[in-house]
């Protein structure tokens, strides 16, 4: 039964347009090798697909550079020298660049011929450029200064407000100095409600307790020395 014909136009789902593109670049490179075999012919063959991929098949007898050359002879077409000429080109533009990087780095060689003029446009060059890199370095400088004076400034409003802080403890006679130290003993301990932050305590004997620490609850007079 004879297949329908296809009609000639782009595919447009990707994975059938990609399996015929290989299935007809396969019988194609065939058909190139038999024409090579039983014509020993010189065939060169240079697909690229839709994927930018590079396929590319040649007669084993001959090398790519062989086949071009030929077909320059064959044709009279000159395949290289535009793409000479456009190297040379590129290689003019790099020899000029790496003159000019070779002259600013080695600039008091070329002192020697230039003008007066040309020395004074070159000494306010010159100083434009200094001027310019110190008021870049000021400004740096200035901004690092400004945020050392800021942190000094946070330090010393800490400083006042633990000052603060410690001069109303002073005035607070929960913590004030104990005149008689004769009726106190203090111990270092824990309250019961902050087992984990150490306090002194002062216990005050009664009369009737001089020695007994181990007086009843209602005996002692607790003072909290530190919060």
């Amino acid at each position: 039964m004879a297949r329908g014909k296809i009609q000639i136009k782009k595919i447009e789902n990707s994975t059938n347009r990609q399996v015929t593109y290989s299935k007809r670049r396969n019988g194609l490179f065939k058909k190139a090798n038999e024409l090579t075999v039983l014509c020993d012919a010189k065939v060169s063959i240079i697909m690229v697909s839709c994927t930018e991929k590079l396929h590319e098949y040649i007669s084993p007898s001959i090398t790519t550079k062989q086949f071009f050359d030929q077909y320059q002879k064959a044709s009279g077409i000159d395949l290289w020298n535009s793409h000479y000429e456009k190297m040379q080109e590129e290689l003019r533009q790099l020899k000029d660049v790496n003159t000019n990087l070779r002259r600013q780095i080695r600039l008091g060689d070329c002192l020697e011929n230039v003008g007066f003029e040309e020395l004074l446009d070159l000494e306010r060059e010159s100083q434009e450029a200094v001027y310019i890199i110190r008021e870049r370095k000021l400004k740096v400088i200035g901004n690092k200064l400004e945020t050392c004076k800021k942190k000094v400034r946070s330090a010393q409003d800490v400083y006042k407000k633990l000052m603060h802080e410690f001069d109303i403890r002073g005035e607070d006679p929960q913590y004030g100095l104990i005149e008689d130290a004769g009726e106190y003993e203090a111990l270092y301990g824990y309250p019961p409600h902050m087992a984990a932050a150490p306090r002194i305590l002062t216990l005050r004997l009664q009369p009737n307790h001089p020695n007994d620490l181990h007086a009843a609850a209602s005996d002692l007079t607790t003072y909290a020395l530190l919060g």
